[in-house]
């Protein structure tokens, strides 16, 4: 019997944000296959509850705010209001107006929360469960994610600034990951970094 790869939605009509906020999920969420709508209409005749989680747009979820609020627990808003006093109330909200490192953090803190230890998630493909890294670079790896430069993970390891970049390139090439973000990620998912210290 095959396995329904589960789906998730983001409803925003700013076609470049959408596509920026479903990249990053599917680096954080990899075993999730993510659809963007630009109406709500669309969105709705694509069935709805079909959907593990929805990201929308403020304007969209103030708009059919009832429909949401019946599904609450699937609702992340996107919103550009920092403080919290300022955003939609009864719902997870998740500010795009920050950098990209703190929206990385935020969506890991976000996965973390809601499904803490995998809880109700699919299992990561095989591919991406295997350990692909030897323990050093595994150490390197949980530095990068830290924000440490080359210099504080030479210290803190003891090896040369040298062998700390042929480290990190071979954690590039193997993963085939080409930004910290990317990395960052990686190393939450996998257990390699507490996400209280990126």
């Amino acid at each position: 019997m095959e396995h329904k790869i589960p789906q998730i939605a983001i409803l925003d009509n700013n076609m470049l944000a959408a596509l920026g906020l479903k990249q990053l999920l599917q680096t954080v969420m990899p075993v999730m296959e993510v659809n963007i709508f630009h109406e709500f209409e669309a969105f709705e005749a694509a069935g709805p509850d079909t959907f593990f989680h929805y990201f929308v747009a403020v304007s969209i979820a103030i708009a059919h705010r009832d429909f949401f609020l019946q599904r609450v627990h699937k609702t992340i808003v996107l919103t550009t209001a920092s403080d919290p006093n300022q955003q939609l109330s009864g719902f997870h909200c998740l500010n795009l107006n920050t950098s990209e490192d703190d929206l990385v953090r935020h969506l890991l803190m976000l996965e973390q929360t809601g499904h803490k230890g995998g809880k109700n998630l699919p299992a990561m493909p095989k591919i991406l469960s295997k350990k692909l890294l030897s323990d050093r670079e595994i150490e390197v790896l949980s530095e990068v994610a830290q924000g440490k430069i080359n210099k504080q993970i030479a210290d803190d390891l003891h090896i040369s600034m040298t062998t700390v970049i042929t480290h990190r390139k071979n954690i590039q090439e193997k993963l085939g990951l080409k930004t910290v973000s990317a990395l960052t990620i990686y190393a939450v998912m996998h257990g390699y970094v507490d996400i209280n210290k990126i």
